[in-house]
């Protein structure tokens, strides 16, 4: 299944000189810092903000000036796209201490699904858009880690989906991202092994709602299994009302199904190895 022809979703990857990747991390690292960890109330379409408390979710800075989301599997490895971690550029993990200052934790290898191609995500096909990072240092005791669903189930038109992610709640407005939020949206259509597809259960993609956007790529997709939540995608891209360009339409997810070897494989080769 291939991906709209208009999506709303950032990607990472630009790539620069060393000297100019380290400014554009710090210019992002600049910004955030304008931000509490607790502002902007609301995702796109008016999501809340999920409350305080031990989380797997986390920001993803890269050097080229972008912002991702991705989920703690491992004290010490995060799940991502593939599409938010590319060669060429650095990526720290951002946190706030206890006086809301950022704290940058470093990332000493990226390994990106030998599948993907920037080329088909660009061309708004599906591809293989995983990646994992692992973190110099294990995650401080106030994180927590997420479970993988091993046994996926097919997904079906009208199932309820979370989705977390701490991008922009304005479109074109980087100062509104930076604040975890979460939103229980609906699978539409025909979503096939490729792709989940995603809308808010109220607009139904035909007009503005619910939705991922710019910086939440790479968060991750929830099903409930048994009472335990557990990731069973990542966000790859997203669209306005009527597959518009923008956000609030339909949010694209790639699902895990197909890639849970190679991340457990991966995981296992990196000494962190994941149930």
């Amino acid at each position: 299944m291939g991906h709209s022809k208009n999506r709303g979703i950032d990607f990472a990857g630009r790539t620069g000189s060393t000297g100019a990747m380290k400014h554009a991390l710090a210019c992002g690292l600049a910004a955030l810092t304008l931000l509490s960890p607790h502002a902007a109330p609301a995702m796109v379409g008016g999501a809340k903000a999920v409350p305080e408390g031990p989380r797997a979710v986390m920001m993803i800075l890269g050097s080229g000036g972008t912002l991702c989301t991705g989920t703690a599997i491992a004290r010490d490895l995060v799940l991502t796209a593939a599409h938010c971690a590319q060669p060429g550029s650095d990526y720290k993990i951002l946190d706030f201490d206890a006086a809301h200052a950022p704290v940058l934790r470093d990332v000493k290898r990226v390994a990106v699904h030998p599948g993907f191609s920037m080329k088909t995500f660009l061309g708004h096909r599906a591809t293989a858009d995983v990646a994992l990072l692992k973190l110099a240092q294990p995650l401080p005791a106030k994180f927590t880690t997420a479970a993988l669903d091993m046994t996926p189930r097919r997904v079906a038109p009208g199932d309820r989906l979370t989705f977390e992610g701490y991008g922009v709640t304005i479109r074109g407005n980087p100062k509104t991202s930076g604040t975890l939020r979460s939103a229980s949206l609906e699978v539409t259509g025909k979503p096939g092994t490729l792709q989940i597809r995603l809308v808010d259960p109220v607009g139904k993609g035909e007009r503005a709602g619910l939705g991922a956007c710019t910086g939440d790529s790479g968060g991750p997709l929830f099903d409930d299994v048994n009472g335990t939540r557990k990731i069973i995608g990542v966000l790859s891209w997203s669209t306005g009302p009527k597959a518009s360009a923008g956000c609030g339409g339909l949010t694209g997810i790639t699902p895990l199904a197909l890639y849970l070897k190679w991340i457990t494989d991966t995981a296992a080769k990196m000494g962190s190895p994941v149930k």
